[in-house]
């Protein structure tokens, strides 16, 4: 298991988004299995399946048909099962009352998609770099907001 490949699951209803995240894993070349849902329902039915590979960190864009990553955190942070899960907020939103409630919501940190490619190459490396053991121990407002 020790070089088993880290498993990310992202959660977002753009399909462009999704293949441009995937691709930027693959030029990271980190031992990454990448995996990708449409929508929060999607999600939380894959989440909740009795066989479900949890990720070891779970990226959720916010604004998403159906249920949307607000729902979703709500959802996870409720369950037995998933509540220690992390996540990271993956929005196209800046707004201080999204980053407020998701941060309230409990989530692992915030990321505001980059519009450019090699800004997400180095915001996905960043990611992945962080210890989650401690950054989900201990939340802490200044550090939520990840800062590119």
């Amino acid at each position: 298991m020790k070089n088993a490949p880290i498993h990310i699951l992202l959660a977002d209803d753009d399909a462009d988004d999704r293949m441009i995240f995937r691709d930027a894993f693959e030029e990271l070349k980190m031992k990454t299995y990448v995996q990708t849902v449409n929508d929060g329902v999607e999600l939380m039915n894959y989440l909740n399946t009795d066989d479900a590979k949890l990720p070891h960190v779970l990226f959720l864009d916010l604004n998403m048909p159906l249920k949307n990553g607000l729902q979703c955190l709500e959802e996870i942070r409720k369950s037995k099962k998933l509540r220690e899960l992390s996540v990271a907020i993956y929005s196209t939103s800046s707004s201080e009352a999204n980053i407020e409630e998701t941060f309230i919501k409990g989530a692992n940190i915030y990321i505001k998609k980059p519009t450019e490619f090699a800004t997400l190459k180095k915001v996905l490396s960043e990611v992945m770099a962080i210890n989650w053991q401690y950054q989900t121990s201990g939340l802490n407002k200044e550090t939520f907001m990840l800062s590119i």
